[in-house]
């Protein structure tokens, strides 16, 4: 089945549990959190089809989450479920980006037809391997060993400089969104965090300065791109 896992985030562990068993019978590949904060964690950490969020949860509610989420991805279907039915909760559902909202208590038949309704709409996945070696300009670079190699130098990178370079290259000369990156590499898109990028970006920008047809240039109130100049 494509475009079958899906994030459960439910900080109520028998409806939680009732999800989980029924659309894992139903053939979805399924996970659960237990609070925002911990759906976060998973989804920065997984790739997911769907997400289906409570609203009312501990440590982050489900439109924070939500707004985390359409920083990372703002494509994948969200979800609600919630005992909040009240006409603003459901207009800001929407203008967070959600797909659908169920109104606790509902009929998890009709959870299933609609996942399976949008789950139609979608376009069929494309299974992309994530190449271990990429090259641009005179370097090489293997994310898996965490090695920049240019000429005969090797430079041995941090986890975060690793990851950053990582995403670069996947957007080689294409904008990489500033908070997109802080979420997805940081966890959150603080202003401490987003300092603490700007730093191991410098540092990225020094190892890069061995090719001076290889930049990484600031987008202002954007984010960033690693371009390849001819």
């Amino acid at each position: 089945m494509e475009n079958n896992k899906i994030l459960i985030v439910e900080d109520d562990p028998n409806l939680g549990k009732v999800l989980l068993e029924y659309l894992s019978m139903k053939g979805f590949d399924t996970d659960i959190a237990e609070n925002g904060e911990i759906g976060l964690k998973k989804f920065l950490n997984q790739q997911y089809d769907f997400v289906v969020l409570d609203i009312m949860m501990p440590k982050k509610d489900g439109f924070s989450l939500a707004q985390d989420i359409r920083k990372i991805d703002d494509k994948i279907p969200i979800i609600f479920l919630t005992a909040k039915s009240k006409k603003e909760n459901v207009l800001k559902a929407f203008k967070i980006g959600a797909d659908d909202y169920l109104t606790k208590p509902f009929s998890i038949d009709e959870l299933l037809v609609r996942i399976k309704a949008i789950q139609k709409r979608l376009p069929k996945k494309k299974v992309i391997e994530l190449e271990d070696e990429f090259k641009f300009a005179s370097f090489t670079f293997f994310h898996k060993q965490n090695l920049l190699i240019v000429g005969t130098t090797k430079i041995n990178l941090t986890t975060k400089e690793n990851e950053l370079l990582k995403l670069f290259c996947i957007n080689l000369n294409e904008k990489v969104d500033r908070n997109h990156a802080l979420i997805k590499i940081w966890g959150d898109d603080s202003y401490y965090n987003a300092r603490s990028m700007d730093v191991y970006i410098a540092k990225l920008r020094k190892y890069l300065s061995h090719n001076d047809k290889v930049q990484i240039k600031t987008i202002h109130g954007h984010g960033f791109k690693l371009m390849v100049l001819d």
